[in-house]
């Protein structure tokens, strides 16, 4: 009798606050192992090889200027392994614009920053898209960056918001960037306030009333938030 390799996802994690949230609630509902991972100067490389996919998280750096972290030189190298191997990969946030770096696009400062609680509105490829069929073609939920990136060479836009013309694609049939934060649960948004309470307010944006909005916000998008993870997470599977 041939025993099945265990799945398993490498995250990768760039703040204490900006955890896998509800992806590892859909990863534990598919039965995928995953070891969630803060690259720091001097840890070992993770080793993508053996394993069946690879998230990439959100955080406060920016790669404009990845010299300055060089962190991120290291996670590029890591997402192009991943890319080569063929393996699934879902950059959320600060992760899809380094998937799409890694992909030959151009990450670049936005206009302005977009924090809040906005609606994203599907493109007709999202409508279709294996993550996103069926859903709703609009819904709000948590949006928080000061990047953006060109839409990368080969890849199709799934999602746009009103100051942003993608906020999600996807690259080949396994290959995912979603700039909003799906992934968002009530004590992240609280930590993630409080850990960046000064840009919130430099931004114009009151914290209290950030954590007030979530309150009803994160019930209404959480189905949302498990059909996409759980069909990655699907996808996942069926890719070992």
């Amino acid at each position: 009798m041939t025993v099945r390799a265990l799945t398993r996802v490498i995250a990768i994690q760039h703040h204490e606050c900006e955890t896998l949230g509800a992806i590892s609630d859909a990863l534990a509902r598919s039965g995928i192992d995953f070891n969630q991972l803060l690259l720091c100067e001097g840890s070992p490389e993770p080793d993508i090889a053996p394993c069946d996919g690879l998230i990439v998280l959100g955080g406060p750096y920016s790669v404009c200027r990845p010299e300055g972290h060089p962190r991120l030189l290291r996670e590029l190298a890591l997402i192009r392994r991943a890319l080569a191997l063929g393996r699934p990969v879902l950059g959320i946030c600060l992760g899809s614009q380094l998937v799409a770096a890694a992909l030959g696009a151009k990450v670049h400062p936005a206009a302005a920053p977009e924090i809040g609680w906005l609606p994203v509105r599907l493109e007709a490829a999202g409508k279709d898209d294996r993550l996103f069929h069926g859903l709703a073609d609009s819904f709000v939920t948590c949006v928080w960056h000061g990047d953006v990136f060109d839409l990368p060479p080969g890849a199709v836009s799934l999602a746009r918001s009103r100051m942003t013309a993608s906020q999600a694609y996807r690259y080949g049939a396994n290959v995912y960037g979603l700039l909003f934060h799906l992934e968002m649960k009530p004590e992240m948004v609280a930590a993630c306030v409080n850990a960046f309470e000064p840009g919130l307010r430099r931004a114009g944006i009151d914290p209290d009333e950030c954590l007030i909005q979530a309150q009803s916000h994160l019930n209404a998008i959480e189905p949302t938030a498990a059909t996409v993870f759980d069909r990655w997470a699907a996808l996942v599977r069926s890719s070992t």
